[in-house]
């Protein structure tokens, strides 16, 4: 059975299969000639989603004829290369085409998650007696699809992040941004230097005040913490244990990647017909 429904499987594997890099079975440099043949990337792909749905150790997920190092090497090769973040950039670009991005009401926030072992992107958290934790900021169009990702140590505080999620928007759907559109944000982002991020990023941010409870001044700004959820989906996410950003990126990416493939069927549902159409609104 597989970690995701191959509706959501497949798809995201056709778009990911294209980035990668053509590789020979038996390298041509090899002076024997007689070395054993390289494990097909799809074989590899199938364990690198298991680890980001149950966040099992590579030793566990790994199978017959892929062993957990051929898994750790490939993935340090496929996060050095950055193919997750040009297919979360497909991912985005296929929705905006078939139903439409929302880009005019953005929402930003961050989640904070454990990560037990040290690494570039760790920190003490601050809610959790200051063991090692992650922070992931997310910034989402009105329907909840992340269009922006940004990772730091736990330590980090929201508004630091801004800067680096909003870059990270502008890289993934700058194209297609509306002019001037407004960003939901909680009374964290309060500040002269999120004030001067959304200004050079030509956004008006539409934030909370201190002191108002949360449900009186809400806003639209629940999406993102939908999103969060939905992310927390996914084990690996939640307990983090990558040292290189690099490698947190990676996963970041290939999670958005999934979580917008999501997004994707369940509005075009209603829209379209095809033949592997899921007959379930449920997609886990």
């Amino acid at each position: 059975m597989p970690a995701v429904p191959s509706c959501l499987l497949e798809p995201v594997w056709e778009q990911f299969a294209v980035l990668l890099p053509a590789r020979p079975d038996v390298h041509p440099d090899h002076p024997l000639g007689c070395h054993r043949r390289r494990i097909p990337d799809r074989l590899v792909s199938d364990r690198v989603v298991e680890k980001l749905v149950y966040g099992a150790g590579y030793e566990r997920i790994a199978a017959c004829g892929c062993s957990d190092w051929t898994i750790r090497d490939r993935v340090k090769e496929w996060s050095r290369l950055g193919p997750a973040k040009i297919l979360h950039r497909l991912v985005l670009a296929a929705y905006e085409k078939m139903i439409g991005l929302d880009l005019d009401d953005l929402s930003a926030d961050g989640c904070i998650t454990k990560a037990p072992c040290d690494g570039e992107t760790v920190g003490p958290s601050p809610v959790d007696r200051r063991k090692q934790g992650l922070k992931r900021s997310v910034a989402t169009d009105g329907e909840g699809v992340p269009v922006g990702l940004a990772a730091a140590g736990a330590n980090r505080h929201d508004s630091k992040l801004l800067e680096p999620t909003l870059e990270s928007v502008d890289d993934q759907v700058g194209s297609v941004l509306p002019e001037y559109p407004t960003i939901q944000l909680d009374s964290a982002y309060n500040g002269r230097p999120c004030a001067e991020a959304l200004e050079e990023h030509g956004l008006v941010g539409e934030i909370a005040v201190k002191g108002v409870k949360a449900p009186i001044q809400a806003g639209r700004r629940w999406v993102v913490e939908r999103t969060h959820s939905w992310m927390n989906g996914y084990s690996e996410l939640r307990r983090f244990f990558q040292r290189t950003t690099e490698t947190v990126e990676f996963y970041l990416y290939l999670a958005a990647a999934f979580v917008t493939v999501r997004c994707l069927i369940r509005q075009a549902r209603n829209r379209y017909r095809w033949d592997t159409r899921p007959e379930t609104r449920r997609l886990k």
